[in-house]
């Protein structure tokens, strides 16, 4: 795919961006850092922004070198002699695992837990219980949470770990099971919000995990149930892939859009996690299903939504008016341009066909407007300050209308395509031969990057 994006004077800044996500980590790291201190409950979320966008930008090996992804991190130290600055991301990404409940948490910490009771702490007096706890340096992980369950899992996957003897796959794969409700919707956590983001968390974690049952009477066209054999018995069945699927469209409104439950206001990026999930699921049919009968009495309680031939089209006019004339978009009607639609919007729109629905060139330029000339990374909007979140979804925005790619060809770089399904680099969707349905573009083609996808004739 070729765009006139990467004809624009604004530079586009590659030493910067990579120079911005691999110093990060020390800075968030830092007792006085503020950002570091309210970030501190998403960090495994924040370190899977941070890899994805390095991994764009650079090659498997240079990402391991420069992140220490699957290897400690060896910094010189102030005398020049070379020292471990901290342990492998991968390491620290399992400390993040909470056995309690099977899910990961969004980051782990020294401080006392119960489940650390077992380590049988010293009981003659409080004094001696206290200096042990103070001494014990035992990770502690948070309470795990389908966000970030998928956040450890994509960068296991970036690591390519997904085979590690320390991920219990039955385990995970039982959390999420005991996540889903009755009608089909899927809590966070234990504590009960629901919310169409954890739909599309617990289809994309049970894909990568390699446990995700398909609606076809539980069999995809190999007749495989979605489970691999080493833990199909554990897992079988996993979740109800078509209560999943009723509950995700009874979430979609008379716009075309979706909302984060039956009857809330269409938002962009409910509508990524909605179509993600309706692509993992195979299922993307059902949007222009006149006849679709996965909720026929609308028992979830949602708006009456729209079928047939306008169905996926409905929403994709509806994704194509959030293009502002800044050329940035927008998660709803009378809001302002933010970097990190250019994904959740992209991204959907290259499931279903319809990049070519915005112009591609004006929001190029925006999400260029939005670098930080200075320091690297990217902003929400034009003069803010960068953050790694909209730096992801930025770099991500640019791959997906070939800015990127045409960029590197210029400078004679190779930058890793973005798959809009997984959010993940194409090589590594392709490696682990994850599947997913998309739709063809009206002039039938579909974008190489999805080629390996089922195809739905979207002419």
């Amino acid at each position: 795919m070729t765009t006139p994006t990467s004809t624009s004077s604004t530079p586009f800044h590659d030493a910067l961006h990579t120079t911005y996500i691999t110093t990060l980590g020390d800075k968030l790291d830092s007792p006085t850092s503020y950002e570091g201190a309210v970030t501190e409950h998403l960090r495994v979320s924040g370190v899977y922004w941070s890899l994805a966008a390095i991994s764009l930008l650079r090659s498997p090996e240079e990402v391991d070198a420069l992140m220490g992804l699957t290897r400690p991190l060896i910094r010189p130290s102030e005398s020049g002699t070379p020292k471990e600055s901290r342990p492998a991301i991968v390491d620290w990404v399992f400390d993040c695992y909470d056995p309690r409940t099977g899910g990961f948490g969004g980051n782990c910490s020294q401080r006392q837990h119960p489940q650390r009771l077992a380590r049988q702490p010293p009981t003659d007096n409080d004094q001696n219980q206290r200096q042990f706890l103070l001494n014990d340096e035992t990770p502690c992980p948070h309470d795990g949470h389908l966000l970030y369950t998928l956040s450890a899992l994509q960068i296991l996957a970036i690591a390519g770990k997904l085979n590690d003897p320390r991920l219990d796959k039955p385990a995970i794969a039982a959390f999420i099971s005991s996540l889903q409700n009755e009608d089909g919707s899927f809590s966070g956590d234990e504590w009960g919000e629901v919310d169409t983001r954890f739909s599309y968390c617990a289809l994309s974690s049970l894909a990568l995990l390699g446990c995700l049952p398909l609606p076809n009477d539980d069999k995809d066209e190999e007749g495989n149930d979605g489970c691999d054999d080493k833990h199909k018995e554990a897992t079988k069945p996993v979740i109800d892939i078509k209560k999943a699927v009723s509950y995700i469209l009874s979430c979609r409104n008379f716009d075309g859009g979706f909302g984060s439950i039956p009857g809330a206001e269409s938002h962009a990026g409910q509508v990524f996690c909605c179509i993600g999930a309706l692509s993992i699921a195979h299922s993307l049919h059902l949007l222009n299903d006149e006849n679709n009968d996965t909720d026929p009495k609308n028992t979830h309680g949602g708006n009456a939504s729209p079928g047939g031939r306008a169905g996926a089209d409905l929403l994709s006019w509806w994704l194509a008016e959030r293009q502002c004339d800044s050329g940035g978009l927008n998660g709803r009607p009378e809001k302002q341009a933010d970097v990190c639609y250019s994904w959740w919007i992209l991204s959907a729109l290259s499931i279903m066909g319809r990049v070519d629905w915005i112009n591609r060139k004006k929001l190029g330029q925006f999400i260029l407007n939005c670098q930080d000339d200075d320091d690297g990374g990217i902003a929400d909007r034009p003069g803010d300050m960068p953050d790694v979140y909209h730096t992801f979804f930025g770099l991500a925005g640019l791959s997906l209308i070939g800015f990127l790619g045409d960029v590197g060809e210029k400078e004679g770089r190779v930058y890793r395509e973005v798959d809009p399904v997984f959010a993940l680099p194409v090589d590594v969707v392709r490696g682990l031969g994850l599947k997913a349905q998309v739709v063809s573009g009206m002039d039938g083609r579909v974008d190489e990057r999805l080629k390996s996808y089922s195809v739905l004739d979207g002419s």
